[in-house]
């Protein structure tokens, strides 16, 4: 992969080529449809809450784009959403586990039992994780999902102190998923493709009228349902690994369409954040460290790939070539990321 990549905050000019990201994602990425006037309107929002132009900024949407600083070619995005569950409800399972137990008949087990939810109002998302297949391998991927925690550094009181993944879960290319089948489409009697556009266009409160309001024991779901539970789409388990590694933890949570898992973590214990750090920038021959640097510029984030040294804990030696992706100058701050 070349390493002239760099994250920038998406552009109203993006929208062909996001509209283009959204047909490769396919069925079930529920934050990237293809549906033009909601990508116009993510593009909207994300201009505006990357200039700090929100009345609240609790609402904003921040959409980046990794792009080629030598050809212009746009690889990727990845998203951070600053408060979910505020403007409209943030529903979900939670799996919960009932002890049945009876002496007359001599029988104690368990039983898990899906109960809808919605418990993570103000919690920072991490989303929108989508990275084109000729642009895979060599970093790519870490540096789409690392870019999102090192705009949360550059700008924490823009975020909330919790942050929640949700990772697709298992959706063939029809847009056909075994856990919608079994119980979604009971309750809304339409198709899952159908249910995902209007999660994404309207306030969500057909989700209030029309789910069950009562628990669901999985028990009585079919077994191809069952198995996935909790279980990640096969093109998003590279993005569940790098979301452990950071620290983020399954809390037995589930989507209520596809049963893709939801993950956790306090912003402050992320570990790109943790391990993230100030200094300043000099030009220089030198590779003994290689990681993510950053201008730590949230109204204008930007972040690279980069080799270099870290001397005396403060300043980070590296090409003029990576300071002209940051746009920056020698003597400026960044905010590095080295591998360990």
């Amino acid at each position: 992969m070349s390493s002239s990549y760099v994250m920038r905050p998406a552009r109203l000019d993006d929208f062909d080529i996001l509209m283009q990201l959204a047909e490769e994602s396919g069925p079930g990425f529920t934050s990237l449809p293809v549906h033009e006037p909601i990508i116009r309107e993510r593009l909207e929002k994300s201009e505006k809450a990357f200039a700090g132009k929100l009345p609240q900024p609790q609402y904003g949407k921040y959409l980046m784009m990794m792009v080629d600083h030598e050809t212009g070619e746009v690889g990727g995005c990845s998203a951070v959403k600053a408060g979910v569950g505020i403007d409209q409800p943030f529903f979900n399972y939670r799996v919960i586990t009932i002890a049945q137990a009876s002496q007359a008949a001599d029988r104690r087990f368990d039983m898990d039992a899906l109960v809808l939810t919605n418990e993570f109002v103000g919690y920072t998302e991490v989303g929108t994780l989508f990275l084109r297949k000729a642009h895979r391998g060599g970093g790519a991927g870490r540096l789409l999902a690392q870019s999102r925690y090192l705009l949360m550094a550059a700008g924490p009181e823009r975020f909330g102190d919790m942050v929640l993944a949700e990772l697709r879960g298992v959706v063939d290319p029809e847009g056909r998923t075994p856990f919608w089948d079994a119980m979604g489409a009971h309750f809304f009697r339409m198709e899952f493709t159908e249910a995902d556009i209007l999660s994404a266009t309207t306030d969500n409160q057909f989700i209030l009228d029309l789910m069950p309001k009562y628990p669901i024991y999985v028990d009585l779901l079919p077994p191809e349902a069952r198995e996935v539970i909790g279980r990640v789409h096969a093109d998003g388990v590279g993005a569940l690994k790098l979301l452990e590694w950071e620290g983020f933890r399954f809390e037995r949570t589930v989507d209520i369409f596809d049963g893709g898992p939801l993950v956790a973590a306090p912003r402050s214990l992320i570990r790109t954040i943790r391990e993230s750090r100030l200094v300043t920038l000099q030009v220089g021959e030198a590779n003994t460290a290689s990681g993510l640097v950053s201008n730590d510029k949230a109204s204008d984030i930007r972040v690279t790939m980069a080799d270099g040294e870290l001397r005396d804990g403060a300043v980070f030696v590296t090409s003029p070539d990576v300071l002209d992706r940051l746009k920056l100058s020698p003597g400026d701050t960044a905010r590095i990321w080295l591998r360990s």
